[in-house]
């Protein structure tokens, strides 16, 4: 009887980029049909606008959908931040699906790195690696600054927000809007090509 040698196995040297769910995929796959389709096809899909947007989260609206989405994002959080992190400054948050702006963009580079992978060349892979994940990196810095670094810390424009969506001060910018739209016209009894009556 032979003994086997300890296992030396090691981890791979890179992970792979996660894949999206069903769901997510069939909506990518509806997108295409839409850019690229024959006339039948564009009409089998009815309002080409209400078609989920895997990059714009507020379009996937079927609670499935948006569970799916959730869950690739997740995964996509986890991979950036083991495969393309080091330094701790540049680490995605724990609390990231706390951040709306986060979300939101996690979303789109997702997007654009899961296009990049399906390109048949590495073209569109070193622009994400050039431009797009170091833009976002830097954003991402420049707006947590080190609120989150020992757990998710209330959102500091809070106060300020609360008074913007305040009843007095959205009533003050329509008095504004007003006033201007008002002032237009008088000084530009035109509008595009029709006399205002």
């Amino acid at each position: 009887m032979m003994s086997q040698a300890p296992s030396t196995a090691r981890p791979a040297m890179v992970a792979v980029f996660p894949e999206p769910g069903r769901l997510i995929t069939h909506a990518y796959r509806e997108l295409q049909i839409a850019a690229t389709g024959t006339k039948e096809q564009l009409k089998a899909l009815g309002d080409l606008n209400a078609l989920p947007r895997p990059w714009e989260p507020g379009s996937c609206t079927n609670p499935d959908l948006r569970l799916e989405l959730w869950q690739w994002l997740e995964a996509v959080v986890t991979w950036l931040n083991s495969q393309y992190v080091w330094d701790v400054a540049a680490m995605m948050p724990s609390c990231w699906p706390q951040h709306p702006h986060l979300v939101h963009e996690i979303a789109v580079l997702a997007d654009q790195r899961r296009r990049a992978a399906t390109a048949l060349s590495s073209d569109a892979l070193e622009e994400w690696h050039r431009y797009a994940l170091p833009a976002f990196t830097e954003r991402m810095r420049q707006r947590l600054k080190a609120h989150c670094e020992e757990g998710h810390q209330a959102w500091p424009a809070k106060g300020r927000h609360t008074r913007h969506v305040a009843a007095a001060a959205v009533n003050e910018r329509h008095d504004i809007y007003r006033a201007d739209t008002a002032d237009t016209a008088l000084r530009c009894p035109i509008s595009l090509g029709h006399e205002v009556q």
